[in-house]
């Protein structure tokens, strides 16, 4: 047999519906419960597990966004989990509108360190597991059905006996037949009909029998079959809250999940941009864009992607695709010249309160704090053409992508008022014009300690004022963003930042680029500087300042259409 060789592999096994499906008829109308796994299911498949800190900050990320169940670890199974699960605790960090989650196996010396994490919390769902599939039973166990069925029901029963040594919190508590999409359909029933044996949920007090696809093994309508066949041969379907864990090993994670909640499902369980083991969990935000897209309130304010990229690759150090569902970088930019001129025409058309109707851009961008931003391609012929190669083979100054989106059309406006081409030097000048903005505020001097995290104190002056502003993070510019913030109030988010050295040795100068989501909206900013950090800072600065002269137009603006 070839080593590439189809054969060795067998289909997913047709599920025994025994009445016509009912969910391919079905549309959605509401959101799902949310549950985020990020803490634990994302933070196991990391290459380096997140710190205390990082966790720190994903966990304020995922009460921002507006999940109200989230699970936080295996505290049994990770002093770091334990230690984060107490500190969350005991620093009263948990709003009363948010439930934690811990996940353990069905043993009891973990269940009992797991109550020990969680003494003192107000609300709690306890998440017990085992796997149930034929090959985990018969290959790992080496067990029969009726083994693996004890092994939950003895689950359950400890995971109840230790809830009742804890009586001042609200329990809650939770199941998954783990490998559940290569489980048989009935034997998935018949072991969580065990499992709710043991806990006897009501109606008003109900568990969460949670159907994971821990390997994504078969088409996502055969995992909606699977789910509208256990929901529907489940007895006392009305005391459990059916809820999904999709993986995305055969790129359907997504699709998985919305079919599973066409087919009856009430709760999602996934990751903010996917972040999971192998291919990765269920992306939060791609299925709750989706159900936006169709007009359905998410439930989640999804409305900053910048901030949510920011945060989530800081922590977890993965980057995020430029063609990821919905917030990649190039997800609104059109290559092609017609799709440019049919979303042209599309937007002069589009109607303030009519229904969103442009060509080639499922919502508007702006939605998400992005513009649509056409790459200019431009030619010798144009007198605009190879902007870029010019300021790289003169100066040296290699541009960011996303820098060079946003010189294009200040070339381009330049080059119709004169006869001619361009120069290297005049697309230079225009380059230093518009981005390296001075005024108001103005480095005056800086004092970095670097003895832990970065300790930054930094002088400004703004008009007549000087400022001394202080601030902490894991860089200069993570540093500056927490003093602005301090000082401002404002939202400030870094969306990408670049610097490289121009020349050589002793004369090398820094140059350095910053773009900005400023309460919402990207600006961009540059600097050049003998010395690294300060052309940083200064690159912060100039988008500052021009963010906030932006900021002035648009309220000269206003104010002049109301006087009119």
């Amino acid at each position: 047999m070839a080593s590439f060789d189809h054969r060795k592999y067998t289909p997913a096994t047709p599920v025994p519906l025994t009445q016509p499906r009912q969910w391919p008829s079905r549309t959605l109308s509401r959101a799902p419960i949310w549950a985020s796994v990020d803490l634990r299911d994302g933070n196991q498949a990391l290459l380096e597990p997140m710190n205390v800190e990082q966790k720190k900050r994903l966990w304020a990320l995922l009460v921002k966004v507006g999940l109200k169940e989230i699970e936080v670890g295996f505290p049994a199974a990770s002093q770091p989990d334990f230690d984060f699960v107490r500190w969350l605790i005991e620093e009263d960090q948990i709003p009363d509108d948010v439930t934690v989650q811990v996940l353990v196996q069905a043993r009891e010396h973990l269940i009992a360190r797991t109550y020990e994490a969680l003494e003192g919390v107000k609300r709690a769902i306890v998440h017990v597991y085992n796997s149930t599939s034929t090959a985990q039973r018969e290959r790992v166990f080496e067990m029969d059905r009726a083994g693996v069925v004890e092994i939950a029901r003895q689950g359950a029963s400890w995971v109840q006996e230790y809830a009742k040594r804890y009586p001042d919190t609200e329990w809650r508590f939770q199941y998954s037949p783990e490998s559940f999409t290569s489980t048989e359909p009935d034997y998935a029933v018949e072991i969580c009909e065990a499992v709710m044996a043991i806990w006897q949920p009501t109606p008003e007090n109900p568990c969460i029998l949670n159907l994971p696809a821990t390997v994504e093994v078969g088409p996502v309508n055969h995992f909606a079959d699977l789910i509208e066949y256990f929901i529907t041969h489940l007895a006392n379907r009305d005391a459990a809250i059916i809820s999904l864990h999709t993986h995305n090993d055969r790129g359907g994670a997504a699709a998985a999940a919305e079919l599973g909640l066409l087919a009856g499902a009430d709760r999602v369980e996934g990751t903010l941009l996917g972040n999971g083991e192998r291919t990765g969990n269920m992306d939060i935000v791609t299925l709750g864009m989706n159900l936006y897209s169709q007009g359905i309130d998410p439930e989640l304010d999804l409305s900053n992607p910048d901030e949510i990229i920011q945060v989530c690759t800081e922590c977890t150090n993965l980057p995020v695709h430029p063609r990821h569902p919905w917030i990649g970088e190039l997800v609104y930019t059109a290559f092609s010249g017609s799709h440019q001129d049919a979303i042209r025409k599309c937007l002069h058309q589009q109607g303030a309160d009519e229904p969103w109707q442009v060509a080639y851009l499922p919502i508007d961008p702006h939605d998400l704090g992005r513009d649509y931003q056409a790459v200019i391609r431009v030619n010798s012929q144009s007198g605009k053409g190879g902007m870029a190669f010019l300021l790289e083979r003169d100066f040296g100054i290699s541009l960011p992508r996303w820098m060079t989106l946003e010189l294009a059309p200040h070339v381009q406006q330049a080059s119709e008022k004169v006869p001619g081409e361009l120069s290297s030097q005049q697309i230079r000048d225009i380059l230093l014009t518009t981005f390296a903005n001075e005024v108001p505020l103005t480095l005056k001097g800086y004092r970095l300690n670097r003895d832990e995290a970065e300790q930054l104190t930094v002088t400004l002056q703004d008009g007549d004022r000087v400022l001394t502003l202080e601030g902490n993070g894991n860089g200069v510019i993570s540093a500056f963003m927490d003093a602005w913030q301090r000082h401002s109030g404002s939202s400030v988010n870094v969306v990408d930042y670049g610097e490289h050295a121009l020349g050589e040795g002793s004369d090398a100068v820094a140059i350095a680029f910053v773009q900005l989501n400023v309460d919402g909206r990207r600006v961009s900013g540059m600097a050049e500087d003998g010395d690294t950090v300060s052309a940083s800072l200064k690159a912060v600065l100039s988008a500052l300042n021009r963010a906030g002269r932006t900021a002035a137009s648009e309220r000269e603006a206003n104010a002049a259409a109301i006087t009119a």
